[in-house]
């Protein structure tokens, strides 16, 4: 187990420097900066996640949603934060998937 847990400590290195992790890393921090702007990131996307979790096909709510959010997305810092988030998601969902398929995992 010794040598699992050495090969994670160097696989989370390895993901703490990629430019993808640094990139999060720098947009985080810029919008920490913002008074109240990482409050109003993270009920955007609880928010989002609920439109998209839901079962609800009513398309008129989702649009308002997009509307009420249109400007608030316009803003650089939130836009550039988010763009980072979403490539260290991917990033993270590659590197699982091929876990997973590596080991054959059903």
């Amino acid at each position: 187990m010794i040598n699992i847990d050495n090969a994670t400590d160097e696989f989370i290195q390895a993901i703490l420097a990629t430019e993808t992790y640094e990139n999060y890393r720098l947009e985080l921090e810029k919008v920490k900066r913002e008074p109240g702007l990482k409050a109003q990131i993270d009920d955007y996307r609880k928010r989002n996640f609920e439109f998209h979790a839901s079962t609800d096909n009513d398309f008129g709510k989702l649009d308002r949603f997009e509307k009420e959010y249109e400007n608030f997305r316009a803003n650089p810092l939130v836009a550039d934060f988010l763009a980072a988030e979403l490539a260290l998601c991917r990033m993270m969902q590659r590197i699982n998937t091929r876990i997973v398929a590596g080991l054959n995992f059903e």
